[in-house]
């Protein structure tokens, strides 16, 4: 305990030792395309969205329209030329777009459906530094059909999850496509006396195969990258942010049935509610009563012959906003908390969740949750707390601290996993070098020695070439309940290396690569490592094809079973040595059938291996997308194993009758699973972020077609602000 209180102390005092800025000051602006200036007039009338720009305050804004390329090179400028306008008042910020289109064809896009694939649709890209931090941002986005994605940016990633109450309209001329759109002042958060944020334009020109933004970007970087906005700036100060208070009544109700354990039908009607507090103009409590996630969309699942847990994604609205202060500590299989960990193996009572800016270089996250007691799990409290200091240009100092108790334990003793992390991470101004250092303690009743995990990476991509090198180590007894650890007691170093060329031809980038990732024990001694070798070719019609060969060497920790469903296993301390090979294609996407598929062969274990995983694609735009993704494994292993052939087919039918009315139908054949999962789901948006979902779910023995559990949910939520 006193080496724990040495690193909280540290931990915390780390986030005094910076000096701070204030973000409203207009000068001292030094960003790398600094020189890029937006100004946005005040409006002095209304502004109607109907896709015409005919009011005076368009006729007389300013315009952004000198776009410069991203891709397929980063010199030069579009084939076809784009325009934005931004005016304000005082409740919104208005976006009008002019995308010049006179090449013959059809506008690319999959639906009308919220959060659409960005790269499958011809479309425009915002992105809204509001506190001039170079590190999270808003972004706002519409296809060429009109369908909206929003999302929340930090650092180099975006989650689409998170909803705001952005309106649009778009109207199509024969050589154009104009759009107007309304972003609410109470949609996004930003600093008292604010006059200046960073941001950047962005086309993604399908028809024209062209990315271009108005700031320039590197290719290698995406054109909504924070360290390469510009800078807006408003004539007038805007408005003094107010209280932003939302309420999100639910009712759901539904029938369920487990044929596997009682067979009873069971019937469930219950209430709950979301709220959405602003505590500042950057801090925001989000509460929760008794929440039913029964409308978030199912995982899609994938073939698992690894000896480790697979990793799916954090989808629930109530986990987004600032999601980065909680899941970015460690590495995408070392993290200590995960939020997933949290309601899906029993149902949530209530939870707190606080979340923003204190000032430009302060952060906090404070989550507080408790989960039902079920037949499987007592009742637990789950508490973590995330700080986070900037410092330099666009890097941080975080502290977290992780606690999960469990509540009422029938002996009295207890019971509780508790983790304490600080992370380093390194991100340059330009982003041509990034990278972290970590340390993370874990702390268990009896606090057995070796509960630790340490890590530390660089990464450098500028122009043609990549290079990083990770390093991680993990104690034998490190224990994160609440997080992601893939394994542990290891020690790993991982170096990566590409080179492409550029011949900005029919080939628009090549070049090979290699990655090594390489396993010991605390004691140096070998426990595993893999080695890829490839070379990587992109055309100008978006196709690319990859191939590449991989070597493995494994020393088992444990005895293993590679089928996962066989009753032997391979003997833990057994060795094994093997290659295979592989090649990636994937199809122009801008055609409406389109696909990736991957064929790989080769040794496995003690035997060999062969595996097709395919994605195929069909749109019939913008009403249909049909999509099958089919992954077939035969493993070839000696006695006392037997070949075993395995199927994963999964057909989803997504139809988009309009932008407020939706469909989809997810299929899951799963054999190494045995189950057939069987998901639809309507929804209807009749008013804007509020919704009716009609969800009803199947499973079904692969082998016998037996119903496994079936249910039917009906969800109304309305969003109050």
């Amino acid at each position: 305990m006193k080496r724990f209180f040495v690193f909280l102390l540290g931990g915390v005092c780390s986030f005094l030792l910076f000096p701070q800025q204030n973000p409203t000051d207009p000068e001292g602006i030094t960003i790398r395309n600094k020189d890029f200036v937006y100004t946005a007039k005040k409006m002095k009338g209304r502004i109607l969205l109907d896709g015409v720009l005919d009011e005076p305050d368009w006729l007389s804004a300013n315009k952004a329209d000198n776009f410069f390329l991203v891709q397929p090179v980063d010199t030069g400028f579009p084939k076809q030329k784009s325009e934005v306008m931004l005016v304000y008042d005082d409740k919104a910020i208005y976006v009008a777009v002019v995308f010049h289109d006179t090449i013959p064809g059809k506008r690319i896009f999959e639906s009308f459906r919220r959060d659409y694939a960005f790269n499958n649709n011809d479309n425009f890209l915002s992105v809204f530094d509001t506190f001039r931090d170079q590190t999270n941002g808003y972004t706002f986005e519409f296809s060429a059909s009109g369908a909206i994605s929003d999302g929340i940016r930090s650092g180099e990633t975006k989650n689409s999850e998170w909803d705001s109450k952005v309106e649009l309209k778009l109207k199509n001329y024969s050589d154009k496509w104009i759009t107007e759109m309304k972003i609410p002042f109470k949609s996004i958060r930003y600093p008292a006396n604010s006059q200046t944020w960073y941001a950047n334009f962005g086309r993604l020109d399908l028809k024209a195969n062209e990315k271009s933004a108005w700031a320039p970007v590197p290719r290698q970087f995406p054109h909504s990258s924070l360290a390469y906005t510009g800078v807006l700036h408003f004539e007038e100060p805007l408005p003094k942010p107010t209280m932003n208070f939302s309420l999100i009544p639910y009712i759901y109700g539904g029938y369920h049935r487990d044929y596997e354990a009682s067979g009873q039908a069971g019937y469930r009607r219950d209430f709950g509610m979301d709220a959405k507090i602003g505590i500042s103009t950057a801090m925001n409590l989000d509460l929760t009563y008794n929440p039913d996630f029964a409308q978030v969309e199912v995982d899609q699942q994938v073939m698992n012959i690894d000896r480790f847990e697979l990793f799916y994604p954090e989808k629930r609205q109530f986990f987004l906003e600032n999601s980065d202060l909680f899941a970015n500590y460690g590495n995408t299989g070392l993290t200590p908390f995960f939020s997933r960990r949290i309601g899906l193996d029993a149902p949530v009572l209530g939870g707190a969740r606080l979340s923003g800016k204190i000032n430009n270089t302060f952060r906090l996250g404070f989550i507080n949750m408790t989960t039902e007691k079920t037949t499987d799990h007592l009742a637990r409290n789950f508490t973590v707390l995330s700080l986070q200091k900037k410092i330099l240009a666009r890097s941080n100092i975080s502290f977290m601290f992780v606690n999960k108790e469990y509540l009422n334990k029938p002996d009295g003793t207890l019971l509780f996993n508790r983790v304490a992390a600080l992370d380093f991470n390194l991100a340059s101004k330009n982003n041509e070098w990034t990278g972290k250092v970590f340390y993370h303690r874990s702390f268990q009743p009896n606090n057995p020695d070796g509960q630790y995990a340490q890590g530390a990476s660089v990464k450098y991509s500028k122009g043609n070439i990549l290079i990083s090198l990770d390093q991680a180590a993990v104690g034998d007894n490190y224990l994160a309940e609440t997080g992601f650890v893939r394994r542990k007691n290891y020690i790993s170093l991982s170096p990566e290396l590409a080179y492409f060329f550029i011949p900005n031809k029919t080939v628009t980038i090549h070049g090979p690569y290699s990655k090594f990732k390489n396993y010991s024990t605390h004691q140096f001694n070998k426990l595993d490592h893999e080695l890829d070798l490839g070379y990587k070719v992109e055309f100008r019609d978006r196709s690319s094809i990859a191939a590449g060969i991989r070597n493995y060497y494994i020393r088992l920790m444990q005895n293993f079973d590679p089928t996962h469903i066989s009753n032997v296993f391979l003997p833990v301390g057994s060795e094994y040595n093997y290659s295979d090979f592989y090649t990636t294609f994937t199809s122009n996407n801008r055609q409406p059938l389109n696909g990736t598929a991957t064929y790989s062969k080769g040794g496995f274990f003690n035997g060999n291996y062969e595996m097709i995983d395919t994605k195929m694609v069909y749109r019939f735009q913008p009403y249909v997308n049909f999509s099958m993704n089919v992954t077939y494994t035969h493993l070839h292993l000696p006695q006392p194993f037997e070949n075993h052939q395995f199927w994963l087919v999964g057909p989803k039918l997504d139809i988009t009758f309009t932008d407020k009315l939706f469909l989809t139908t997810f299929m899951q054949y799963n054999e190494q699973l045995n189950n057939t999962n069987l998901n639809i789901r309507f929804q209807w948006r009749y008013k804007p972020v509020s919704d009716l979902f009609l969800v009803y779910t199947d499973n079904y023995y692969a082998n016998t077609r037996e119903v496994r559990n079936r249910a039917l949910v009906l969800k109304l939520t309305y969003w109050w602000n």
